[in-house]
């Protein structure tokens, strides 16, 4: 591993996103569709994901401040000065038993502020994991600041670890994971990504494992960033589980997606991250309504966080709903969900 010298991390600085160095570039290839339209994932034994971290900010009372004071959800997140102490982050360790018994590990995203991600990495011995390489790739769900910005913290201990991303990617984030810094919003990679980079075109279905499969979706987001991807598990003798990082697309439409062009997806089994549903302060109409649409799915297990927001887990707690709750630790808000440092098992 090399890390950049002051005067190198000094340079970056004042170019603003200046590239330190590339890595290998690929397209990961799709899968075909069978011939009525569905696509054979195949089916694994089992699916386990431990909570690395779940929050957004510390405050997101004072996240909204920020952007509103900065002009709003249209502004480019690399443009807005973020408050380092009031910046968190999500990741997830994904753990895939195939049906002989393999196991494959691998991070959803990699958090926002890099000493806070590696405190976290080093509570669920992720740190050692990383350095033995035990945990195959980081999968990036999309460019938000929150999803991919304490990537330093993952690069650290393993700068050759291949990573995925969507292909909508903007040149911003390309920079950062090869190695820049800007200034105004506060980011900043000191450790250039020497392995594989994967970019994932949206709108393919992507088999990574027999079993797992990632899917993007090209849609537009706030703070000028683009396409989300995220990931369809088949489990034997159960059924699929979504698993996303912000489901910007909407739970609804990935879960119609699982159905209609998943095999196996006429069984929906679980839920697993965030679903962008609420925040602190309630819910609107329109999210009452997709809360409601998500019991026609049938899910025998719903483990939300993140973005989900309190007032969403509490509408599908009344409405009986088997949501998954934890422990409230390390942070996280609240008991009624999966949080920082709990574990479910699908």
């Amino acid at each position: 591993m090399r890390n950049l010298s002051r005067r190198e991390f000094i340079k970056t600085l004042s170019a603003g996103a200046a590239v330190t160095g590339l890595g290998g570039i690929t397209v990961h290839t799709p899968l075909n569709a069978s011939e009525r339209g569905r696509f054979d994932i195949g089916q694994c034994k089992s699916l386990r994901i431990k909570c690395i971290s779940e929050l957004v900010g510390f405050e997101e009372k004072k996240l909204i401040e920020t952007v509103v004071a900065a002009g709003g959800h249209t502004k480019s997140q690399w443009m807005i000065p973020w408050d380092p102490e009031n910046a968190a982050g999500f990741c997830s360790l994904v753990d895939i038993e195939s049906l002989d018994g393999v196991h494959h590990k691998f991070l959803i995203d990699a958090g926002w502020n890099k000493k806070y991600m590696d405190a976290c990495f080093k509570r669920e011995g992720i740190d050692r994991m990383l350095q033995k390489d035990e945990i195959e790739f980081v999968f990036i769900s999309h460019e938000h600041l929150d999803h991919l910005w304490g990537i330093e913290a993952i690069l650290k201990y393993n700068p050759d670890i291949k990573i995925m991303i969507p292909d909508t990617f903007y040149s911003e984030g390309m920079h950062l994971i090869n190695g820049a810094a800007y200034l105004t919003a506060g980011a900043g990679n000191r450790i250039p990504h020497k392995g594989k980079l994967v970019r994932m075109n949206p709108g393919y279905v992507n088999r990574l494992y027999d079993g797992c499969a990632a899917v993007g979706f090209n849609i537009p987001l706030t703070l000028r960033a683009r396409g989300e991807q995220s990931l369809f598990v088949n489990i034997k003798d159960k059924g699929i589980v979504c698993v996303t990082g912000c489901c910007h697309q909407g739970i609804t439409t990935m879960a119609d997606f699982g159905q209609r062009k998943i095999a196996g997806g006429e069984t929906l089994y679980g839920v697993y991250g965030g679903l962008h549903l609420s925040h602190e302060d309630g819910l609107a109409k329109k999210q009452e309504k997709i809360i409601k649409d998500l019991a026609k799915y049938q899910f025998k297990k719903i483990a939300c966080n993140h973005c989900t927001g309190i007032p969403a887990v509490k509408k599908m707690i009344e409405l009986g709903y088997p949501v998954i709750q934890g422990s409230g630790r390390y942070g996280s808000k609240s008991k009624l969900y999966i949080g920082n440092g709990d574990e479910v098992i699908f």
